[in-house]
């Protein structure tokens, strides 16, 4: 079983100062460190660590030595990443004195991906195989089509949300939400989430943890109480962390323990996928 991850690949910029700036108000950051992220790659490191096999379908600027140099410590499988002739994407993130964060994205070469790509790098999976996609690419579309037209499983991350995700969501078979993706669902669907008998959900609830619905079912776990230093990246690594068991056939509640470590010591570190955790220090932290 392969997990195929179609998402972004950005160059963060992460700012942290005491509060947010209002409109009009020009503040002075206190620190600034580039690192590499984007919901896709993040999602990607994850799933690697957590023990997944992985491959990331993406693009990237081709004269951006930089991003080359800050992939390759992450050992992933990078051959369905695309050389193009558009800047990498890149998000501006500024981080408060309480650690929450506020994210603006430019998609370059994330917007830029086509269909013969997608199809190119998903040549060789199968039934067996699970497309993640979120939404900072331009793919999800014919990422979803090639996907379907293979038998494949499809996990979407909700997020950004825009006006395409509600019909996008009604089209897979795992849906990744936090609570204000899930109110947005309902309100352009009508009625509850716990009444959709034809999908899975996965909801995040920042510190009151997480939730799996599906079937009629509900599992819950706890968020586990740590000393949060970033947690810009948080929900990418549970999600990935959560992913690797599941689509694997770990039970769920296995599934959302695994994550729930592996998101608590994700954020006590600065940044997004430099900080995410492999699964050995996981399990010892499960082992308390």
């Amino acid at each position: 079983m392969t997990v195929y991850n179609l998402g972004s690949i950005n160059i963060d910029h992460v700012y942290t100062m005491e509060d947010f700036p209002r409109p009009g108000q020009t503040l002075s950051a206190d620190t600034m460190v580039t690192n590499l992220g984007g919901k896709g790659l993040n999602i990607s490191v994850a799933l690697s660590r957590a023990g997944a096999d992985v491959r990331h379908i993406g693009a990237v600027g081709a004269g951006d030595a930089q991003v080359q140099t800050l992939l390759a410590p992450f050992g992933l499988d990078l051959d369905r990443v695309a050389l193009l002739d558009q800047p990498t994407g890149h998000a501006i993130i500024y981080l408060d004195a309480n650690r929450e964060n506020q994210i603006v994205i430019y998609p370059g070469a994330n917007g830029a991906i086509t269909r013969g790509h997608v199809e190119a790098a998903l040549a060789d999976a199968g039934p067996s195989d699970w497309l993640v996609m979120q939404n900072e690419t331009n793919a999800n579309q014919f990422g979803l089509e090639v996907a379907r037209s293979k038998g494949m499983k499809v996990a979407l991350v909700v997020a950004p949300f825009d006006e395409t995700m509600p019909a996008l969501m009604e089209q897979v078979d795992l849906v990744s939400v936090n609570e204000e993706e899930l109110r947005d669902f309902e309100a352009a669907t009508g009625g509850s989430f716990r009444d959709r008998t034809d999908m899975s959900f996965l909801v995040t609830y920042g510190a009151e943890g997480a939730e799996f619905v599906s079937g009629g079912e509900s599992h819950r776990v706890a968020a586990h109480k740590v000393e949060v230093a970033d947690t810009t990246g948080a929900g990418d690594t549970f999600f990935g962390g959560f992913m690797a068991h599941y689509a694997n056939g770990s039970s769920v509640e296995e599934a959302l323990s695994f994550a729930s470590a592996m998101a608590a010591l994700q954020v006590q570190s600065m940044g997004a996928a430099v900080a995410i955790p492999h699964r050995d220090a996981v399990l010892n932290f499960l082992k308390g």
